[in-house]
């Protein structure tokens, strides 16, 4: 593919609230096995993008420690590969990324230094899978300045989280309004563009100059009317992670068959880093029904309608429904767990109860010492 691509994966989200506190919003789990930036990722590589940069910032080491090697996404070619910046301290800056025209001015020389003509910018936040090269063949038959990738919204979903926007018959964006309290229109930015390098370049350096950090006001938004902006609407399965709700719903919608197939099944695939562990394990009185069960699991109890990430421990007698369970987490016997999200290498002390409710899902996060009963 003509085209170099970037993945912002620095962002934080208070909407996350306590299970943002040890990780990146890219890096939080998803589908028992994956992590968020595996999706784009896999989308880059699957669309044969082969020089790859993710700009990380916030809470990075798990991030960083999930990318150290490139190879599982493929990009550890001799042209081409995976650079992962961070913010660094120069004679002349001593910020962090003050925004995602910052994090890209920051990296200038990264895109000065490339031959591709085309730059392709996503969210590290986002579960999806697209072609890129349909994008940008769109991209170039509408002789577009940007395209941005979106979606209609449903009824359901909180457009107050999102830039919202309006297009014409041609789909050119006639109006785009970040994040808005009230919006006539239910089409939704996805946190996809394409753009032609160059252009970028400029946008990035007039950008630097006047004092502004952000692309989506201050490039997006502050040009809409002079450039040639395009959405590009995409009909398959996309979500934003970026709020507790919503994560909690994408990885309960991996329960739905169709999901399943959709991203486990379904020519491309998506790839991610591979830990040696143990197939799980189900001892006599394990009951599972319509649940995710991840490699390294150990299960005694009862588990319906829940994701279990990798090496959990599940008692004699445990009780578990609709919750989503992270990485390491130890659950004693006779424990009960409904509608929630357990934080990664918890450890629940035997005959707890920890419910939640389906309008208000709770976030379990225990101090414990880990112990063995």
């Amino acid at each position: 593919m003509r085209a170099i691509g970037i993945v912002l994966a620095g962002g934080n989200s208070k909407r996350m609230r306590e299970l943002s506190n040890k990780r990146a919003i890219a890096a939080m789990p998803i589908a028992g096995s994956y992590r968020s930036i595996d999706f784009v990722l896999s989308n880059m590589s699957n669309s044969h993008i082969q020089r790859v940069a993710v700009f990380t910032q916030y809470n990075s080491r798990s991030l960083n420690e999930h990318l150290s090697s490139s190879k599982w996404w493929d990009f550890g070619r001799k042209q081409g590969g995976m650079f992962v910046f961070t913010p660094t301290i120069t004679a002349t800056s001593n910020d962090w990324y003050r925004g995602t025209a910052d994090a890209l001015y920051q990296n200038l020389q990264f895109l000065k230094s490339c031959h591709e003509p085309y730059v392709v910018i996503a969210s590290g936040d986002c579960v999806y899978k697209l072609d890129y090269n349909k994008v940008l063949e769109y991209h170039i038959e509408k002789k577009a300045d940007i395209t941005v990738v979106c979606k209609e919204a449903s009824a359901l979903e909180d457009i107050t989280r999102f830039g919202v926007v309006e297009t014409n018959g041609d789909n050119r964006i006639t109006q785009f309004d970040e994040k808005p309290m009230v919006a006539d229109s239910r089409l939704i930015s996805c946190g996809i563009y394409i753009i032609r390098r160059r252009q970028l370049i400029e946008f990035i350096e007039r950008c630097a100059a006047e004092d502004r950090y952000d692309f989506v006001r201050d490039i997006l938004v502050r040009y809409k009317n002079l450039k040639r902006i395009y959405a590009y609407k995409m009909d398959s399965y996309w979500s934003n992670i970026a709020s507790v709700e919503s994560y909690y719903k994408t990885n309960m919608d991996f329960l739905r068959r169709d999901i399943r197939e959709y991203f486990f099944r379904t020519y491309p695939e998506v790839y991610t880093k591979v830990d040696d562990l143990p197939p799980a394990k189900y001892n006599p009185g394990a009951e599972v029904k319509n649940s995710l069960i991840s490699s390294g699991c150990i299960i005694n109890g009862r588990v319906e309608n829940s994701v279990l990430f990798r090496k959990v421990f599940v008692g004699q007698n445990c009780v578990i429904r609709n919750c989503v369970i992270l990485n390491d987490v130890y659950i004693g016997n006779d424990t009960v767990i409904e509608n929630c999200i357990v934080e990664s290498r918890d450890t629940l002390r035997a005959n707890t109860s920890h419910i939640g409710t389906p309008e208000e899902v709770k976030i379990v996060i225990e101090k414990n010492e880990r112990y063995v009963i």
